[in-house]
């Protein structure tokens, strides 16, 4: 090991120079004790990394390091001992001694008083937020919030939109540690209305339905492989989204490979003719190619499937009762548009433009199962490939 700069003084009395100090006592006070001068015992204490100050002489605890046994750890390396010597003399792994070695200097520059600084402010709590001490990442996560993006959606489009930058970067967790947990402040209290639920615990819900069977319907059983697998777009979820006590519906369709939403506007009544005519307009609106088949429940709704069918061209598969799992898609995507058109609330006084917005708002959220590419997006490149 080279030697440090300062090795002019005997190796004993630069160890008791370091072991007083350890202690609290003054330079002058050292000066006299070895009789040395205060600028021989300045020397020993300038490759330290600091003055021995009460705030940094508070002792450790059985996991920390304390300053008496950082010292100790110089005082070994000055005597060239080796890392496994050191340990086994304070009782602790070589590894520990290894690490804070290394983290603090290395072997030939080992300060042991800015160790226990840096020691004592990673273990000073509370620890400020991630959000707290970044204005510009806190300003970005409140408009993403505002903008009806959901935490995780913010977490993994800030990555996309930063790849370089990893101040720009947090995780959905610290957003809603953020929102939840009182006294940490980073983000307002009100934004917990911009999350899609509107409320800080989940509450379970659950519903059974008794619906009369709807004549001609084809399984989902019988629906073709490629629907399964969202390898081929063009296959579609749909349901109802209902109003207060179920007086009023909009209607959901949903792309099964780009997630892309269609709302139908059904303002004056949810009749099965309605809502046909509804779904009609909106599947003819598409290309060919992304007009393939539409999976929805057993609701009463759809008992003009068959006319559908012939009108568009467009196959029509029913769940199995009581299994939402089999639409999931669009059961994720009408917990979203709830954002939009909150539960309990007459849903006829939205016009149609209303309800664009409100799709177009969706289309163009970030998603995780798109590699944070919006709907929009996704769907373009696939009618381009499509072409």
């Amino acid at each position: 090991m080279a030697k440090r700069p300062w090795r002019r003084l005997n190796r004993e009395v630069r160890v008791k120079i370091i072991r007083m100090a350890a202690k609290g006592k003054s330079r002058a006070e050292i000066a006299r004790e070895v009789s040395r001068s205060l600028g021989s015992v300045g020397n020993v204490f300038r490759p330290l990394g600091g003055v021995f100050r009460s705030d940094v002489l508070e002792r450790g605890t059985g996991q920390r390091l304390s300053l008496e046994e950082r010292v100790e750890i110089l005082v070994g390396l000055e005597r060239d001992y080796s890392l496994a010597r050191i340990g086994r003399e304070l009782g602790r792994p070589t590894s520990t001694v290894s690490r804070e070695v290394n983290a603090n200097g290395g072997l030939r520059r080992y300060q042991p008083i800015a160790a226990q600084r840096r020691a004592c402010e990673r273990a000073r709590r509370p620890k400020p937020g991630r959000l707290g001490g970044n204005p510009r990442l806190c300003a970005r996560v409140i408009a993403d919030l505002e903008a009806l993006l959901s935490p995780e959606q913010i977490a993994g489009r800030l990555r996309v939109e930063f790849p370089d930058d990893p101040e720009m970067w947090v995780s959905h967790e610290t957003i809603y540690k953020s929102l939840y947990v009182q006294g940490r402040g980073e983000l307002r209290r009100e934004l917990v209305q911009c999350l899609r639920t509107g409320r800080a615990t989940r509450r379970p819900r659950g519903r059974l339905e008794q619906r009369g069977r709807i004549p001609n319907m084809v399984m989902i059983s019988d629906r073709p492989a490629e629907v399964a697998d969202r390898a081929v777009p063009g296959h579609w979820e749909g349901d109802l989204i209902m109003g207060e006590r179920n007086h009023s519906a909009i209607g959901t369709l949903v792309e099964r490979t780009s997630r892309f939403v269609m709302l139908l506007h059904l303002p004056a009544e949810k009749t099965a003719e309605a809502v046909r005519v509804a779904m009609t307009c909106a599947i003819r609106s598409l290309p060919d190619a992304l007009a393939r088949s539409v999976t929805w429940d057993q609701g009463r709704e759809m008992v003009e499937h068959v006319q559908f069918s012939l009108d568009t061209g467009v196959d029509v598969y029913f769940c199995d009762p009581h299994s939402p799992w089999q639409r999931g898609i669009n059961g994720n995507t009408n917990g979203l548009l709830r954002q939009y058109f909150p539960k309990g609330t007459d849903l006829s006084i939205h016009d149609a433009a209303t309800l664009q917005a409100a799709a177009d708002s969706l289309n163009n959220r970030p998603r995780k199962t798109l590699g944070w590419k919006t709907p929009s997006e996704t769907l373009a490149d696939l009618i381009a490939t499509t072409d």
